[in-house]
């Protein structure tokens, strides 16, 4: 791929609403399963969760993409997948090796501009085994009334930034940021809450894994896509621990050394509970190759105020969520997450088709 071709693809893969991603979608993998959401969309218009598998159906190496895990998310990964599909990839796949597509598969959360899942869960925190002890998270139960604060008003959010500002010095800012993301079981609609039993999204996920026999595979590679940690434009590839070194290590063969873990210390992201990782590792241990493309945006206080926004909405003003203010807080999420100018779509596209080919490679060689 050279520049022109990546900046004449930014115009035609991303979408600037859930609905027009799933049209372009579906117009260039019309073979899809559409799985439906039981709640609507701002309009009251119907929601889905569309897996499209492209290959022989007993292929015993699959490649999975999933866009909109973080709901609002989609629109990188939407782009991903349509990319995919126009670079005419899964036209060049060996009779041994399959490609599903799990487009949106938090369509509520891409259609109202929201990370979380209807019932208000952060999805990558929600696929913990709940018949375990659900995991502590003691430093957010001590900032949890500041990080979403009932009072948006200057003075509350004065109040609100200096209790933040306080535990910043007090713990540091790697503690800070470990306490916000890895999650917490507590507090319904505060941030990065995993729930208390698996969402809608989650049981269309392990749905999906059902019909089409994924865990049937020899050799499974899973590319998770996400915006809005780590420098602007860049793609950091993610491991998660729960995967271990082993896990690492097959990601770093296929797509080189530029992979990070946290087990390595070279992530972004602190250790996390609940993730999708867990999902693939559980079912698949080390069959499966899980990797998150991590876009970055803007800087993290500025993704913090953002999602402490929707969250106060979504907590204390339900009603207006669609009202001016409503559709304002919400626009906002969408500029954090999908940054729409010219040249992040071009670095997005770019990398994808990188990341894409370095798979399909990897696949494709031999055992």
């Amino acid at each position: 791929m050279n520049l022109d071709s990546a900046k004449r693809l930014a115009t035609e893969v991303f979408s600037d609403t859930y609905h027009e991603a799933r049209q372009k979608f579906l117009e260039a993998a019309p073979s899809s399963k559409a799985y439906a959401c039981s709640t609507k969309g701002p309009g009251g218009e119907a929601l889905f969760t569309d897996a499209v598998y492209i290959g022989a159906p007993n292929a015993k190496k699959l490649l999975i993409l999933i866009s909109g895990t973080h709901g609002v998310e989609g629109y990188c990964g939407s782009a991903a997948q349509l990319l995919f599909l126009k670079a005419g990839f899964h036209k060049r796949l060996a009779s041994e090796i399959a490609v599903l597509f799990v487009h949106a598969l938090n369509c509520f959360g891409f259609a109202w501009d929201r990370r979380v899942t209807a019932e208000g869960c952060d999805l990558n925190r929600n696929f913990i085994d709940f018949s375990k002890p659900i995991p502590a998270n003691p430093g957010y139960e001590e900032l949890a009334e500041h990080l979403v604060p009932a009072d948006l008003s200057p003075e509350g959010l004065r109040r609100a930034e200096a209790a933040i500002s306080e535990y910043r010095s007090r713990h540091g800012e790697w503690s800070f940021q470990a306490m916000r993301k890895s999650g917490q079981y507590t507090r319904p609609g505060g941030m990065f809450y995993g729930g208390t039993g698996p969402t809608e999204a989650r049981f269309t996920l392990e749905q999906i894994t059902r019909d089409f026999d994924v865990f049937q595979r020899d050799e499974v590679v899973v590319l998770d896509y996400h915006t809005g940690l780590g420098p602007y434009g860049y793609c950091e590839l993610q491991c998660e621990d729960v995967s271990g070194m082993d896990g690492y290590e097959r990601a770093v063969r296929i797509f080189g050394p530029s992979v990070t873990s946290n087990l390595v210390g070279n992530s972004t992201s602190p250790l996390l509970h609940g993730t999708q990782a867990e999902y693939w590792q559980r079912a698949l241990g080390g069959r499966q190759t899980y990797v998150c493309p991590e876009f970055g945006t803007y800087e993290p206080d500025r993704s913090r105020k953002a999602f402490r926004d929707d969250l106060w909405l979504f907590l204390h003003r339900p009603d207006a969520a669609d009202s001016e203010l409503g559709r304002k807080i919400r626009a906002a999420t969408k500029a954090h997450f999908y940054p729409q100018a010219a040249d992040w779509k071009e670095m997005v596209v770019w990398r994808s088709h990188q990341v894409s080919r370095q798979a399909i490679e990897a696949l494709s060689s031999a055992d």
